[in-house]
């Protein structure tokens, strides 16, 4: 019975995979795709805030609350202006 499951979720595993891996794979061609043309987002969100620059949810909360990062709201998602962004940095760069 075991070994039942054992194989019932080897080839479950296995089913995934084979569903998963042209994904994976057209994914990765579209980020190629995307490097090479050097395009830059025109918003980011706050995923991408947490990724790109290392900021925490909390940080992110902070800044926006005492102006340091301007956003626009659309419904529940916070968006930041990338050339906004840019410029901060541009201005605070050592």
């Amino acid at each position: 019975m075991e070994k039942d499951k054992t194989h019932y979720k080897s080839k479950l595993l296995t089913a995934f995979k084979n569903l998963l891996d042209p994904l994976y794979s057209k994914l990765e061609r579209m980020d190629v795709i995307l490097l090479k043309q050097n395009l830059k987002p025109k918003y980011y969100r706050n995923d991408d805030l947490k990724t790109i620059f290392g900021l925490s949810s909390n940080t992110i909360i902070k800044y926006r609350q005492t102006g340091i990062l301007p956003y626009t709201k659309l419904g529940d998602i916070f968006l930041y202006d990338a050339r906004k962004i840019d410029k901060i940095l541009e201005e605070n760069e050592n």
